[in-house]
């Protein structure tokens, strides 16, 4: 048959489209294409502008953000393949605030060194676009498309400094682990759709639900999760995170650690909340075991660690596990469910303001020291207090100390761990408690360096800090303090809920 008549036979129609929806994605893949065109035309007339489009187009995206909350009504595109509701939202506002501040970390650093900025912001765009992506994603397909469009960028910001073997390991490390990660959970998809017939999550939902358990409906949900622990660097998946985080450019590792690592929790919380809804008897023991692991092995290695860049992702590590805690504990009931679904966003929030706080330290520590071995961090009070303080302000709130935000985080993951009244909720909150023992130990061992050790060689001279990185310490050390002074605000952004299960 021509294709003419094909056409006749059946003709194409659009789908209906939300443009305002869509906005906050239409608005970054316009200044990505901006960047690029000014790279393409300025070549290096433009490094002046493309930190300061890169920071205002992530601002713009956010104002559509913003007036859709304000709607308040959840919307619906493309037979349910793509979602904007209250859960998409939150999780898109701190995609964008978070690769706002990474801008803000990057201005400086980049423009410093020996790099090629326009490529860079333009990258960092397009990474963010596929977790804002990701965020309204319920379809197998498009979750796997906004996966690649935010790892490819990341594989290749990781080695940005293409002159240092450190970030050339790490880029690769990254790239050749990540392709095989996409690899296995690409063919835990194609499973799932050869038993359930639809890649639309809460259609699969329904038949994974009410059809019979199979061996290929276990192997096909464990390989995609296995396919995200890698995305979250979960024991045992973690292995490339430390040589990345350390060879990366530092703002590209802060990147890494918030945004990239919350994407994958996004997409894991979609796929547990709606794809495997009701399958609680395979991803709750397979979560047990990551999030114990995690937690554990991420906590006892950092105790070793010397440099605070490596010591921080295996902190990550640990952290990944503490979020992913209440999903092994989701299918216990609506209500559980839901109190588990609060305390991932209520995590991952904080996590992000906390995170990227100690980074943009970080950073302006090393703008001195030229290092990020925490012996370097000794007497820093002496010269540089404010950044002292704040650093404390970050690591206690890491710690769960009162009253810093990181507090609260772990108070509802406890609280949706023993809410749970299970074995398995309650083991997992001994071990979550330990773990935060733990962790307390080498946090505080960085305070007592800073705080209580003299400065190497005596050199006390004061620490310039540009205005960007000012700007960001400000954001994240303001809103790590409101969050733990007043839960109440992240409770407000953390009451989203997700379609479970068929209709549920």
């Amino acid at each position: 048959m021509s294709a003419a008549v094909l056409a006749q036979v059946v003709p194409f129609e659009r789908p209906p489209i939300d443009w305002h929806a869509v906005a906050p994605e239409l608005i970054l893949l316009g200044f990505g294409a901006l960047l690029t065109l000014i790279d393409a035309v300025y070549l290096e007339r433009g490094r002046k502008f493309t930190s300061a489009l890169a920071g205002i187009g992530l601002l713009a995206a956010l104002v559509p953000v913003v007036t859709l909350a304000i709607d308040g009504n959840d919307r619906y595109m493309f037979n349910d393949a793509y979602v904007v509701d209250n859960f998409a939202l939150v999780m898109k506002a701190m995609f964008l605030l978070s690769g706002y501040v990474v801008v803000l970390l990057s201005t400086n650093y980049i423009s410093e060194g020996d790099y090629w900025e326009n490529e860079y912001y333009g990258m960092l765009i397009s990474s963010v676009l596929g977790m804002i992506v990701m965020a309204s994603a319920r379809d197998l397909i498009t979750i796997f498309v906004a996966l690649e469009l935010l790892s490819i960028p990341a594989y290749l910001m990781a080695t940005w400094r293409k002159r240092d073997l450190k970030s050339n390991e790490a880029g690769l490390k990254y790239y050749l682990m990540g392709v095989f990660a996409s690899a296995v959970m690409l063919y835990g998809m194609s499973l799932l759709y050869g038993v359930t017939g639809t890649t639309i999550l809460a259609d699969m939902g329904e038949v994974l639900n009410t059809g019979e358990s199979t061996s290929v409906v276990s192997l096909a949900i464990v390989f995609v999760i296995a396919g995200f622990a890698f995305k979250v660097s979960a024991v045992p998946f973690h292995t490339w995170a430390p040589d990345t985080y350390e060879g990366a450019p530092t703002p590209v590792t802060a990147f890494l650690a918030v945004a990239s690592k919350a994407a994958g929790f996004v997409a894991l919380v979609q796929l547990v909340f709606v794809g495997f809804w009701g399958r609680g008897d395979v991803y709750e023991p397979l979560m047990w075991v990551l999030a114990a692991a995690s937690m554990t092995v991420g906590n006892l290695v950092a105790l070793r660690q010397t440099n605070m860049v490596r010591m921080m992702a295996y902190s990550g590590i640990a952290s990944a596990g503490y979020i992913m805690a209440p999903l092994a504990v989701a299918g216990v009931s609506g209500d559980v469910a839901d109190e588990a679904l609060r305390a991932v966003v209520t995590y991952l929030v904080i996590y992000a303001a906390m995170n990227l706080g100690v980074f943009a330290v970080i950073l302006g520590i090393a703008r001195k020291t030229k290092s990020a071995e925490i012996s370097s961090y000794a007497g820093l009070f002496q010269y540089a207090p404010g950044l002292t303080v704040v650093m404390t302000v970050f690591l206690m709130a890491l710690a769960g100390i009162p009253p810093f935000g990181g507090w609260w985080a772990k108070f509802v993951v406890f609280r949706a761990l023993v809410n749970a009244d299970t074995t398995m909720g309650y083991s997992l909150a001994v071990i979550a408690a330990v773990n935060s023992v733990i962790a307390l130990y080498y946090y505080l061992s960085v305070l007592r360096t800073m705080w209580a050790d003299e400065a190497p060689d005596g050199d006390v001279t004061p620490i310039r800090i540009p205005a960007s990185l000012v700007g960001a310490l400000g954001l994240t050390a303001l809103a790590t303090m409101a969050f733990g002074v007043y839960p109440k605000l992240v409770d407000t952004v953390a009451d989203v809920s997700l379609l479970v299960g068929a209709g549920g």
